[in-house]
């Protein structure tokens, strides 16, 4: 069977100039590299309306700051570990303390600049983003739900982040119900064991629970798009169901899916808990599916954790 591909950036470009009709006061800033986050298409089309600061990543919040208080919706558009290291002041003080309607495009997360190395891999992002008070943040799992999270961002009041994959990737949610920020998508009903994942490894959380349960291991599977504010309802029926809980994510077991997980579970269902991600490291470079591998980010690797945790009992 062929699984259909496609790239979260080139998703990001398309739902630009799909909703820039809609949405006549939605601009575009990104810090000179428009041509890899694929919002140049847009700079082409709305020239008026796009902006490239050059690199300089704090500016472009700051610039991307006065215009939502002008009253237009801006999507600021960089790398990841960029947008949340370098301008991460800025987005602190100016944008999350002002509860500014800015969007944050977060390009390239977790190891999707696979070959650039630990220099241009971003594994801290969500830690940073998701302790900074007022901002949503969230992790699209495939191109389906890019549009859908953009979408729905530029309908809030108050700054989103937006975490985005440089790579094809399976394609998932064609055809279904669109992404609800806030709310988990339940992708397997189960009773053994809680799977809660986010972003690209969706499509190996998938296939994992589906070799569990040709091994008898039933698999409640959830798709946490949205990491703040959590959907923390979900999450602990789950928990308080299976009692026990992996969490599978693209980026540093602390302080992303793995921590507002067990920071919810932790005052509302405690349980036992074991966590996929990257261990306290820097990953190095190389091809970016091996790179995941390598790093215990396949579907093998759920399986093989998923049955040594149903195994503890």
């Amino acid at each position: 069977m062929t699984v259909t591909q496609a790239a979260m950036r080139d998703a990001l470009g398309d739902a630009l100039l799909e909703l820039a009709p809609r949405f006549p006061d939605m601009v575009v800033l990104d810090a000179d590299v428009s041509s890899s986050t694929r919002t140049a298409a847009f700079g082409k089309a709305y020239p008026e309306r796009f902006f490239n600061v050059g690199v300089a990543e704090a500016n472009m919040v700051d610039i991307a700051a006065g215009m939502a208080t002008c009253g237009l919706r801006p999507v600021a558009s960089t790398f990841a570990i960029f947008l949340t290291l370098k301008a991460g002041d800025p987005i602190r003080n100016t944008i999350c303390y002002g509860k500014l309607p800015v969007i944050f495009a977060a390009g390239y997360g977790g190891l999707s600049d696979s070959y650039d190395g630990a220099s241009h891999q971003s594994i801290a992002d969500l830690a940073v983003v998701r302790a900074m008070p007022n901002m949503t943040v969230v992790v699209p799992a495939d191109v389906i739900e890019v549009r859908q999270a953009l979408e729905a961002a530029l309908l809030m009041e108050g700054p989103v982040y937006i975490r985005l994959s440089r790579n094809p990737t399976p394609v998932l949610f064609e055809g279904s119900p669109p992404l609800e920020i806030g709310k988990i998508r339940k992708l397997r009903d189960g009773s053994d064991l809680t799977i809660a994942v986010c972003g690209v490894p969706t499509f190996m959380a998938i296939e994992a629970a589906d070799r569990l349960a040709a091994s008898g291991i039933s698999v409640d599977l959830l798709e946490v798009s949205t990491l703040k504010p959590i959907d923390a309802e979900a999450l602990a029926r789950s928990a308080a169901k299976t009692r026990r809980v992996l969490t599978v994510e693209e980026h540093s077991i602390h302080g992303g899916l793995a921590g507002a997980v067990a920071e919810t579970l932790g005052r509302l269902a405690p349980a036992r808990m074991d966590f996929i991600g990257i261990e306290d490291t820097f990953p190095e470079s190389g091809d970016y599916m091996e790179l995941l591998k390598k790093y215990g980010i396949s579907a093998e690797h759920i399986e093989n954790r998923a049955k040594a945790l149903v195994k503890e009992g």
